[in-house]
């Protein structure tokens, strides 16, 4: 079948204005694979079009978007590859960790591939290989360094939390890793699981009634997807937080430390449009964050009645007030 013709029989899968519809040039088509759900792309969506636009695309005029979400479920990522790819799509954006990438790419090792977190897949940044290139968050690896900051900001938190989900396959790695930052700081960790967001609410009751002074969300694009409901039971159960997004601070966390999601998602548009216009992943380098941020809510502290010392203050990029 006719390629156009493919995409029109979809019933609605991507959506092209009729005037685009009526061009003579099938428009080039992106495929999303995002391990979360629609509603965390939509909180990308302004980012990447930005991205994309910087190349001259602009989605529903001279290309089209076709969404496939894992609604948190990694087990679908595979059957959803294998959905884009039989489209077919001109090049797939990896959204949410490790294993859209490796999804996409167990799908087709032609098809271009930009990874939101192209670390853990990516041997060699300077030189991708084959034909999946993106950027770096790096944000699994700062959980050290998280840490060592919610110490520095609530010093009487002899017991921290570690919200985790254990779904995240770097899961155990973060675990060890925060273990150790703990060890060196002189404090303990305890770990309270959430697979769904529902469970949410049980892992913070069992950290605050184990004693948690302040709590250290894991890295994970679950948690940021569902982080308004997070923010909101860190405050609920008066649990001084640090994640990972500046993003969720901007909406109520009282602590980040890590790059910045609409960044993130800015630079992913460009590399997509950069691929549109004939560049190979292989000569793409994967992009490292282009800043670490310490952002912190003093409205937040405030209404846990909690005052950041001076000293850490100090230290941030941006204050909320």
């Amino acid at each position: 079948m006719h390629r156009r013709g493919f995409i029109a029989s979809l019933g609605g899968a991507i959506a092209l204005p009729r005037a685009v519809a009526a061009q003579q040039k099938p428009l080039p088509v992106i495929g999303w694979l995002g391990i979360a759900s629609g509603a965390l792309f939509q909180a990308a969506l302004p980012a990447f079009r930005e991205g994309l636009s910087g190349q001259g695309y602009i989605e529903g005029e001279n290309v089209a978007i076709a969404y496939r979400f894992a609604e948190g479920d990694s087990a679908r990522l595979p059957a959803l590859a294998a959905e884009l790819v039989a489209l077919p799509v001109d090049v797939i954006v990896a959204s949410g960790g490790q294993q859209p990438a490796q999804a996409a790419q167990t799908a087709s090792r032609t098809i271009p591939i930009v990874s939101t977190s192209a670390a853990p897949i990516v041997p060699n940044f300077a030189r991708p290989a084959a034909n999946i290139t993106g950027v770096s968050n790096q944000t699994e690896e700062l959980s050290p360094k998280r840490l060592e900051l919610l110490h520095d900001a609530v010093p009487g938190a002899r017991l921290i939390g570690f919200l985790s989900n254990p779904a995240n396959i770097r899961g155990a790695g973060m675990m060890e890793s925060a273990e150790t930052a703990a060890a060196a700081l002189g404090v303990r960790l305890i770990t309270a699981e959430a697979r769904s967001e529902s469970e949410l609410e049980s892992a913070f009751a069992q950290m605050t009634g184990a004693g948690a002074g302040a709590c250290l969300v894991m890295a994970d694009p679950r948690f940021f997807a569902w982080h308004r409901a997070i923010v909101d039971l860190a405050a609920r159960y008066r649990l001084p937080t640090i994640y990972e997004w500046r993003e969720i601070v901007v909406n109520g966390g009282l602590m980040g430390y890590g790059d910045s999601f609409s960044a993130l998602n800015r630079r992913v548009g460009d590399y997509v449009g950069r691929i549109l216009k004939g560049a190979k992943p292989a000569d793409l380098p994967v992009e490292q964050p282009g800043t670490i941020r310490l952002v912190i809510n003093l409205e937040t502290a405030k209404a846990l009645g909690l005052t950041i010392p001076h000293t850490v203050l100090l230290r941030a990029d941006e204050v909320i007030e």
